[in-house]
């Protein structure tokens, strides 16, 4: 933590939380006291080696602190705004159509079917669906399909759906990194 930094948190427990210095140590040694305690996982007696103060003094303005920074929480720890609109996957659906047509159905296992385009909210609920794609379609072309049509799959700017290593991971869409998995077992 810069200078800067540290003497914006003070100013805010002596203002918001109301920390005052006591007789014996002023803010600014408590705060530092209690952020070194937080930043290298040290025990009370390395505190007071270095601060030379008592192990019932340290342990008084550590206390001291911490309440007032939990009081600060909704000043200091900002909420994560959900970026996420949620997820999209495609998937096959078995489909009948005439023996002429079943080439261009076909998909790699052998199969007569659809590929169609589904988006979850995060709820899990159906918000866009895209059918009628034939064969195996390469995932990356019908989500270009999808996005691409008047009324077709929207997603605004600074938010994102999650999709799977077949999808670009672009803006608007957050793959998994290489050679992560991601499908479970259970």
């Amino acid at each position: 933590m810069d200078q800067r930094c540290f003497a914006i948190l003070c100013h805010l427990l002596r203002t918001i939380a109301e920390l005052t210095s006591t007789e014996v140590v002023d803010v600014e040694e408590m705060v530092a006291m209690f952020l070194h305690i937080l930043a290298h996982d040290v025990k009370n007696r390395v505190i007071q080696r270095e601060f030379m103060r008592s192990g019932e003094i340290i342990f008084r303005h550590f206390n001291m602190v911490l309440l007032d920074v939990i009081r600060l929480h909704e000043e200091l720890l900002k909420k994560p705004q959900p970026n996420c609109l949620g997820a999209l996957d495609g998937t096959y659906i078995k489909v009948n159509v005439p023996a002429s047509d079943w080439a261009r159905y076909r998909t790699r296992k052998g199969e007569v079917a659809t590929n169609v385009l589904g988006v979850c909210d995060t709820k899990g609920d159906f918000i866009y669906v895209l059918t009628g794609w034939e064969e195996s379609d390469v995932d990356s072309l019908i989500l270009h399909d999808a996005l691409s049509r008047p009324n077709g799959l929207k997603v605004p700017k600074g938010y994102y759906y999650l999709v799977d290593a077949g999808y670009p991971n672009a803006e608007g869409f957050l793959a998994p990194y290489r050679g992560q998995r991601y499908h479970l077992q259970e």
